[in-house]
């Protein structure tokens, strides 16, 4: 029989009962101050409870981390405290929920920081911007990132810490697992890529210089909350915020191989979401399942439709979906009966109240 969206997968620790997963996604309804995770956000996650496992967005391992107003973090008591709401949410519901941990480097702004800097390997700046709210006004807006301070090589250490405290306090909370993002121009993608990577001591130079920080990130969490517990995401084609390496594919294979050894449950693949963006070659995929034999989750404007042909042909495990959950908390149930899918609204991403956020009834609220 051929596999199938809806195929049960075993990963792990964990039974999943099909292999439709939700993405992580920023959505910036965390309580200030603080950034805390609150009974909100728990609700919105049980909504989406039947997906094959959750990943939660993107959450910071410490202050240094923070790059967009409102995200949450996972480095206080209150904090833990709070995911703690929404993981016996969602288990209450069923499901099975991941903390994808994440430090942004130079993908932040000033204002984030007591010190005033942003950090990074390299004192590059990313031709990007970032949602900042602003203190008196009360509105957000994307500001540009400033030019970052680069790292001493004896603060890599820390921030390393940073991620091992992250997975035990995502262990305190409950979680099933972690994700370490590596993707997207943030911290550890930044140490990836040349574009990005210009240090002359042991985490950059050559490529094994460059893995060097992601790896040792990973055996930290995977020492922390388990291996098996452990996943890792990644985006090998993405050019914009000034990340463009032709030898980054090359470099996160060559990573993925030291992961395997590590024995890391998934890698997930942030594919491009936008009309004229890279593709994922078949050779990508097809060196990453030789070179990783945990599984893979890919991500990235799929539908039905994509996501049953990349498992059939065995390139991908799990298939998650983003947008797609917002509008849709029962979207495995719409994809199995092949119900039609509502429209999110996309003015009510970041910030604000239920509305846009808990809001979107599922098929049986409707009838």
């Amino acid at each position: 029989m051929n596999t199938s969206i809806f195929s049960p997968l075993n990963m792990g620790p964990l039974d999943l009962p099909h292999r439709i997963a939700m993405a992580p996604m920023t959505r910036s309804r965390s309580t200030q101050p603080g950034n805390v995770p609150n009974a909100m956000m728990a609700t919105y996650y049980a909504q989406r409870a039947s997906a094959a496992m959750i990943v939660t967005e993107a959450t910071q391992v410490s202050p240094q981390g923070q790059g967009y107003s409102f995200t949450p973090g996972i480095h206080s008591d209150a904090q833990v405290a709070g995911w703690r709401l929404v993981t016996n949410a969602v288990h209450e519901s069923g499901g099975r929920i991941f903390a994808q941990l994440w430090h942004v480097g130079r993908m932040s702004h000033q204002s984030f920081h007591a010190d005033g800097q942003t950090v990074a390997p390299s004192a590059l700046a990313p031709d990007a911007s970032v949602w900042v709210v602003d203190a008196v006004t009360g509105q957000g807006a994307m500001t540009p990132c400033p030019i970052p301070r680069a790292l001493e090589t004896d603060e890599i250490a820390d921030v390393i810490d940073q991620f091992r405290k992250a997975a035990a306090n995502a262990k305190a909370a409950g979680f099933d697992g972690v994700e370490i993002h590596g993707a997207n121009g943030y911290l550890i993608d930044e140490f990836l890529r040349r574009t990005s990577n210009q240090r002359t001591d042991r985490y950059g130079g050559s490529q094994e210089n460059r893995i060097r920080f992601a790896l040792e990130v990973a055996q930290a969490v995977a020492e922390e909350i388990g291996a098996d517990r452990t996943g890792i995401r990644f985006s090998p084609f993405i050019t914009q915020r000034n990340m463009n390496d032709d030898e980054a594919p090359e470099t996160i294979l060559r990573l993925a191989g030291e992961l395997d050894r590590i024995g890391l449950a998934y890698i997930h693949l942030a594919e491009a979401d936008w009309d004229d963006a890279p593709q994922t070659p078949q050779t990508f995929r097809q060196a990453l399942r030789k070179a990783f034999s945990g599984k893979i989750i890919v991500a990235g404007k799929y539908n039905k439709a994509r996501a049953e042909k990349i498992v059939a042909d065995g390139y991908a495990d799990i298939v998650a979906f983003g947008r797609p959950f917002i509008a849709n908390p029962d979207l495995p149930h719409r994809y199995r009966e092949d119900l039609a899918l509502a429209e999110f609204d996309g003015t009510k991403l970041f910030g604000g109240s239920e509305d846009g956020y808990s809001s979107y009834p599922a098929l049986t609220e409707f009838a």
